[in-house]
């Protein structure tokens, strides 16, 4: 499990949004997000790097 700190989330599709960039890649993944915070928590097969490029190419940037 890793934290990545993902900016321009704003409600539920935003969310699902990004959930659904990571599970075309790895459709075990589970996915948290707190809006407040904007920290997604991952838990998935995928490396950080990884993750972080495909929800920034679903239009949401990763700050770390």
């Amino acid at each position: 499990m890793f934290t990545l700190t993902v900016s321009g989330m704003t409600c539920g599709g935003c969310i699902n949004a990004v959930t659904r960039a990571v599970q075309a890649q790895d459709p075990q993944a589970k996915v948290q997000a707190d809006l407040a915070t904007q920290i997604l928590r991952l838990e998935t097969s995928l490396s950080p790097e990884l993750a972080a490029q495909l929800i920034s190419d679903a239009g949401f940037p990763v700050a770390n």
